[in-house]
């Protein structure tokens, strides 16, 4: 049986500024930087052994695999990064603080772009168009890889993980809005070879 391990970048200088990120590139923190190793020392201690890595092309991501493999003793595997995977676009509110934000547009409004499924901010996408890109790359990158039992590691974002998690684990819109996804702490599944979930796990 398949492991496909999904895991969150640790913590960004931009997450610990309380600012809107989206497509904008910081890097991690010393903080994310010590999620990053955490999660390698605990699947590498789990017996974890990967076939390839998928990451999305911005940094915060890519330095959190790259930390993740160092640990494991990994450093040569195969690394695939691809925009599909990267964080929901956030638009005009990329760079802004949240509470900034809210001042200008006010709370209902703001948090009607956080957590609805279908409603994008300005300039930005929605988490539906968001697993509009991230569903079909899984469906046809990833997906062919697990039904032939390689194990998969992908690192990348709140928003892109919550809409491949969503089509995992069958969430509806309003289940899949409500999901925190912490940083830094493997999502372990076990997927069987006709790309169903059988089990799934989180390393702490």
């Amino acid at each position: 049986m398949a492991s496909l391990v999904l895991v969150r970048h640790g913590q960004s200088q931009w997450n610990e500024k309380n600012l809107f990120t989206g497509w904008k590139d910081p890097n991690l923190t010393e903080r994310g930087e010590k999620e990053a190793l955490q999660a390698g020392i605990a699947l590498k201690e789990s017996g974890h052994k990967f076939h390839i890595m998928f990451t999305s092309v911005l940094l915060r991501a890519k330095r959190t695999g790259n930390i993740i493999l160092q640990q494991m003793a990994q450093e040569n595997l195969k690394i695939v990064e691809n925009a599909a995977l990267n964080e929901r676009n956030y638009g005009d509110l990329a760079g802004l603080n949240k509470d900034d934000a809210r001042k200008k547009w006010g709370e209902d409004q703001v948090h009607q772009w956080r957590r609805s499924f279908d409603i994008a901010p300005p300039g930005g996408e929605s988490l539906k168009m968001t697993a509009g890109r991230v569903i079909p790359y899984y469906n046809e990158n990833i997906l062919p890889l697990l039904k032939e039992n390689q194990e998969v590691l992908v690192v990348a974002h709140g928003n892109s993980l919550r809409a491949l998690i969503m089509k995992l684990d069958e969430l509806n819109p309003q289940e899949i809005v409500e999901l925190e996804i912490p940083t830094g702490m493997p999502i372990c599944y076990k997927i069987n070879t006709k790309g169903k979930v059988k089990n799934k796990d989180f390393l702490e």
